[in-house]
C-alpha cells in the first residue's frame, strides 16, 4: 500500500450506501460553518472577490475521509468532459509539484477547480477553503487557546479594526468527531494528507455494482498551460 495515499486500497469496492448519511450530516456541518465565517466577514466588509494573492494558489493540505468523498460527490455533477478536464489539470498540478519538490525550489500553481477565478466545486469544497481568510480562535488540546491572524489580504485591509470573535475550535471537534465514526464504519485507521488536486488525482467512481472503485490514471490529456503565480513563496497548509 503506498503510504502516501493509501486511500486508493482503502476505498476499492467501499459500498456506497454507507456514505451519505454522513455527507448529510458534513453538509449541516459546513451550513453552520459559512453562516459563522459570513457573520464574521461582515463585521470586517471583507470579500475576497479579485483578491490578487487568492489563495487557490496555496498548497493546502486536507486531512479527512469526509473532504474527500464531499469533493467526489461534487464531481459526480459535472458532465464527463468537465470531469476530463479538471482531471487534466490535477495531473499537471501534481506533476508540476512533485518537480518542484524535487529540485527545492518553491512554486504556487492554480487548483484545478478554479476556472476564471470561480470554484466549479464551491458547494463541496473543504473545510480550510470556508475558513482561510479571517482571524480566529482555535483552542488546541494542551496548547490552550490559539490567536491567528487572517491572510495577508484581510491585514492590509483591515490591520487596527477591533477584533470579531471568530472561533473555528466547535467546528474542529464536530468534524473530527464524524470523521471518526466514519473512518471506524468503514475500518479506515490509516490517515490521510492529500491536496485537492492529488484527490481529483486518484478519483473514485461508482461502479456497476453499486460499490466504488480508483479510478486509473488513463485519462488522455494534451500538454496544457497552468497558472503559476511565482510572486510568493510556496505556502503550505
Amino acid at each position: 500500500m503506498n503510504p502516501r495515499y493509501p486511500i486508493h486500497d482503502l476505498l476499492t469496492g467501499f459500498p456506497r450506501n454507507i456514505y451519505p448519511s454522513f455527507l448529510d450530516r458534513l453538509k449541516i456541518i459546513f451550513a453552520v460553518m459559512d453562516e459563522k465565517y459570513q457573520a464574521a466577514a461582515d463585521y470586517y466588509g471583507f470579500n475576497c472577490k479579485g483578491c490578487e494573492d487568492n489563495c487557490c494558489f496555496t498548497r493546502f493540505y486536507h486531512y479527512t475521509l469526509l473532504e474527500y468523498l464531499y469533493i467526489l460527490e461534487g464531481l459526480n455533477t459535472l458532465d464527463g468532459e468537465k470531469r476530463s478536464e479538471i482531471k487534466c489539470k490535477a495531473l499537471d498540478v501534481c506533476r508540476e509539484t512533485d518537480r518542484a519538490d524535487a529540485e527545492g525550489v518553491p512554486v504556487r500553481l492554480m487548483c484545478p477547480l478554479c476556472v476564471d477565478s470561480v470554484c466549479l466545486l464551491y458547494a463541496y469544497r473543504p473545510m480550510i477553503c470556508r475558513l482561510h481568510g479571517i482571524p480566529h480562535e482555535l483552542q488546541r488540546p494542551g496548547e490552550g487557546l490559539v490567536q491567528a491572524s487572517g491572510c495577508d489580504a484581510f491585514t492590509r485591509q483591515f490591520r487596527g479594526k477591533q477584533h470579531f470573535k471568530f472561533d473555528r475550535t466547535p467546528f474542529y471537534l464536530e468534524m473530527a468527531g464524524l470523521e471518526k465514526e466514519l473512518r471506524e464504519a468503514v475500518d479506515m485507521p490509516v490517515k490521510i494528507k492529500m491536496t485537492v488536486a492529488q484527490m481529483i488525482k486518484h478519483t473514485v467512481i461508482d461502479d456497476d455494482q453499486g460499490g466504488v472503485r480508483v479510478q486509473g490514471s488513463g485519462v488522455r490529456c494534451q500538454v496544457s498551460g497552468f497558472r503559476e503565480n511565482k510572486g510568493k513563496e510556496n505556502g503550505e497548509r
